[in-house]
C-alpha cells in the first residue's frame, strides 16, 4: 500500500498510519489550505502511539477502503499526535467534553476551514455497535449537514467556539489567597478520599501524584495519612508492575488491581517524587525502595542511548491488552512447581477467574496470617522467598513479546524525570542517580534547547518544533532541581534562561495567567490558560513553580512577579474549585512559606538499588 504524507514524520503514532488508505495530512497550513481551497470541512483525529483504543479505531475504520474513500472525498482528514502537539489536544478536548460531557482517546472532531469544531467525540466503531453511532454512517451526516445546512453549521461551530472562550475567562481575581486557601484545598481532598483502598474519587482511578505531593509536603497528619494509605495501595496494587517497575497509567476497578498498562514517563517520575516525599514524611526505607525502583525502571527500559528518556510504553502487547502481564495458574505453577506455584498465586492473586479474560494480573493480596505458618518461614524469610518467586516469573516474563515503546523524547517530561534524579540523588545519597540526571541535562541542553526556547519534542536525532508552556516550565524547574544537587553554574544558568524565555513567549501582556502556547501562534481559535490539575500538573502550575524558585534562587523579583501574577489570577480557583488546582496550590504554600515543604532526609545506610 502506497505511503500518505504521514511518512515524513518522526513521531511513532503519525508513522502508524503513514500507510493508511487515508489521505492523511499532519496538523498545518497545507491542510488548512486543502479545506478552503475544496471548501470542505477537516475530520480531525487525535491520539498517540501507546493509546488501545486509537490502535482498535484505526484497524476496524482508518485501515478499511471504504471508510477511507468517505474521508478522502469529503473532508480534508488530519492526524495529530497529542504528544507533540498537546496544545491542540487540549483545545479540540475542551470542545469534545463540552458537546458530550467526555472526553478521551482517540480524540475524533469535526471543524469547519477556519479550524472551528461542530461536532465530536472519541472511539466510533465503524458500524454501529456497542451503544455508539458507526463512524461510516456519521461521516455521511456531517458531510450531508455541511453540504445540505451549512449556514446551521457555521453557526453552530461559532457558538460553540465562543462558548469555549467564554469558558477561559477566569474569575475577577483579588489578591494572592492567604495560608488558609491550602488547608481548605487539602480539606476538599480528604472529602474525595477513599479509605478503605486510597484514591481519590471511584474509577477509573489515577495516582495523582500531585495531590498526592500536595498533601504530603502541606498537609497535617490526617492529610499525610491519606497520601500514605493511597501509595501503599499503589504498591501492593496490579497498577504496579511487581518485579519489573514501573506504575500503568490508571486502574479500571477502585482496589488498584486491574490496570490500564500503559506506563508513561511523567506518571512515574512525579510518583517517584512522591515516593521521596513519603520516605521524608515516615522515614520508613519501603518508599525509598520503591522510588528507586520506579527510577530504575525508567533508566533500564525508557532511556534514549542519546541521554533522554522516552514517553511511554504500549498497553497492548500483539494486539492483547496487557498481553505480556497476565497468568493463570497453570502458568505459574510450570514455572515454579507445585509448592512454590501454590504459594505464589496465594500470595499474588492468581486465581482460576482471573481479572482479564481468564488471567491474572499480579498485585499483592493481603497475606493472611496462616500463608506464613503455612510456608513455615517467618515473615522477613517468606517476602524474601516472595521476591525470589517473583525474579522467577520476571525471568519467563522476559521472554514473551514486549510491548512497544514510543521513543519520542517529550521536553515537560523529561523536565519531570530530570526533577527527579536529581531529587532522588540528593535523598538517596546515590552518585549515579545523580551522574544519570547530569547525562539527561546534557542532553536536553544540547538537542532540545535554542537559545531561551525549548523544543518540544526529540527523536532518533530530529528535534521538533518549540515547544508549549509546560514545555518550558518544567524544563526549567528540572535544571533548578538540578543545580540544588549539583551547584555546577551552568544548571542554574539555563533554569534562569528558560525562565525568561518562558516569560517572553508565554506571559500574557495584560497580565494574569500565561498562555499555553506562544504568543505568535495563528492556528488557534482560542488562546488557552491552562490552569486546571489532571493527571499531570498544568502548565501554570508548573509555570509559576519555576518562576518562583528561580527569583529566589537567583535573586529575581520580576520573575518574582509574574510568579505572582499567576497566583492572583488563578487564586479564585483555589476557593472554587480547589480540588482543580492541587499543583497550585503546593506553590502558594510555597509562595507564603519558603521553608516548609523541604527537601526529605537523605537516606542513609540503606541499599536502594535493585
Amino acid at each position: 500500500m502506497s505511503a500518505n504524507r504521514l511518512v515524513e514524520s518522526t513521531s511513532p503514532y503519525l508513522l502508524q498510519h503513514a500507510h493508511n488508505p487515508v489521505d492523511w495530512y499532519p496538523w498545518g497550513e497545507e491542510a488548512f489550505a486543502r479545506a478552503r481551497a475544496l471548501d470542505r470541512p477537516i475530520f480531525l483525529s487525535i491520539g498517540y502511539s501507546a493509546c488501545h483504543w486509537c490502535h482498535v479505531m484505526a484497524e476496524e475504520s482508518f485501515e478499511d477502503p471504504e471508510v477511507a474513500a468517505v474521508l478522502n472525498g469529503r473532508f480534508v482528514p488530519v492526524k495529530v499526535d497529542r504528544q507533540e502537539k498537546p496544545e491542540i489536544d487540549d483545545l479540540y478536548m475542551a470542545a469534545v467534553q463540552a458537546l458530550t460531557g467526555r472526553g478521551g482517546w482517540p480524540l475524533s472532531v469535526w471543524i469547519t476551514p477556519d479550524l472551528r469544531p461542530f461536532y465530536g467525540g472519541t472511539y466510533f466503531p465503524r458500524d454501529d455497535g456497542r451503544g455508539l453511532p458507526g463512524f461510516l454512517g456519521l461521516l455521511g451526516r456531517m458531510a450531508a449537514l455541511w453540504e445540505g445546512r451549512r449556514d446551521e453549521v457555521v453557526a453552530h461551530a461559532a457558538a460553540l467556539t465562543e462558548s469555549l472562550a467564554r469558558r477561559e475567562r477566569l474569575p475577577e481575581p483579588a489578591g494572592v489567597p492567604g495560608p488558609e486557601a491550602v488547608r481548605e484545598g487539602i480539606e476538599a481532598w480528604g472529602e474525595a478520599f477513599d479509605p478503605v483502598w486510597g484514591g481519590f474519587g471511584p474509577p477509573p482511578k489515577f495516582p495523582q501524584p500531585a495531590v498526592l505531593l500536595l498533601l504530603l509536603r502541606r498537609g497535617d497528619a490526617e492529610a499525610r495519612a491519606m497520601a500514605i494509605r493511597t501509595l501503599d495501595a499503589l504498591a501492593a496494587g496490579g497498577i504496579r508492575d511487581h518485579g519489573v517497575g514501573g506504575f500503568a497509567r490508571y486502574a479500571v476497578d477502585t482496589r488498584w488491581v486491574v490496570p490500564h498498562f500503559e506506563k508513561m514517563l511523567p506518571d512515574n517520575a512525579l510518583l517517584s517524587l512522591a515516593f521521596l516525599e513519603a520516605f521524608g514524611a515516615t522515614r520508613d526505607a519501603r518508599y525509598a525502595h520503591l522510588a528507586a525502583e520506579t527510577l530504575d525502571w525508567l533508566d533500564r527500559e525508557m532511556s534514549d542511548p542519546a541521554g533522554g528518556f522516552h514517553a511511554s510504553e504500549d498497553a497492548d502487547v500483539e494486539g492483547v491488552e496487557g498481553g505480556s502481564r497476565t497468568w493463570t495458574p497453570a502458568e505459574v505453577h510450570t514455572v515454579l512447581g507445585p509448592h512454590d506455584g501454590a504459594l505464589a498465586c496465594a500470595a499474588f492473586g492468581v486465581t482460576p477467574d482471573g481479572h482479564v479474560d481468564g488471567r491474572s494480573v499480579i498485585h499483592r493480596v493481603d497475606t493472611p496470617a496462616d500463608l506464613a505458618a503455612r510456608s513455615g518461614l517467618a515473615p522477613e524469610a517468606l517476602e524474601a522467598r516472595l521476591a525470589h518467586l517473583l525474579g522467577r516469573l520476571g525471568e519467563v516474563r522476559a521472554t514473551r513479546p514486549r510491548p512497544r515503546r514510543d521513543d519520542t523524547v517529550v521536553a515537560c517530561w523529561n523536565g519531570l524525570a530530570l526533577s527527579a534524579l536529581a531529587r532522588a540523588s540528593l535523598v538517596l545519597g546515590d552518585p549515579g542517580r545523580l551522574a544519570r540526571a547530569r547525562r539527561a541535562a546534557s542532553f536536553l541542553l544540547a538537542e532540545m534547547v535554542r537559545g531561551s526556547v525549548v523544543l518540544r519534542s526529540w527523536r532518533q536525532g530530529v528535534a521538533g518544533s518549540p515547544g508549549v508552556l509546560e514545555d518550558q516550565a518544567a524544563m526549567g524547574a528540572g535544571f533548578l532541581d538540578l543545580w540544588e544537587a549539583d551547584p555546577d553554574t551552568r544548571w542554574l544558568e539555563a533554569a534562569i534562561l528558560l525562565a525568561e524565555g518562558l516569560v517572553a513567549r508565554f506571559a500574557d501582556p495584560s497580565g494574569g495567567a500565561c498562555l499555553g502556547a506562544a504568543s505568535d501562534r495563528t492556528d488557534l481559535v482560542i488562546r488557552q490558560k491552562p490552569h486546571l490539575d489532571g493527571a499531570h500538573l498544568s502548565g501554570n502550575a508548573l509555570a509559576a513553580g519555576l518562576l518562583l524558585g528561580a527569583s529566589r534562587l537567583a535573586d529575581r523579583p520580576d520573575l518574582g512577579q509574574v510568579a505572582r501574577d499567576i497566583l492572583v489570577a488563578l487564586g479564585p480557583l483555589a476557593a472554587e474549585a480547589p480540588r482543580a488546582v492541587p499543583g497550585l496550590l503546593d506553590v502558594l504554600a510555597s509562595f507564603h512559606a519558603p521553608n516548609e515543604g523541604n527537601r526529605p532526609p537523605r537516606l542513609d545506610g540503606i541499599r536502594t538499588r535493585s
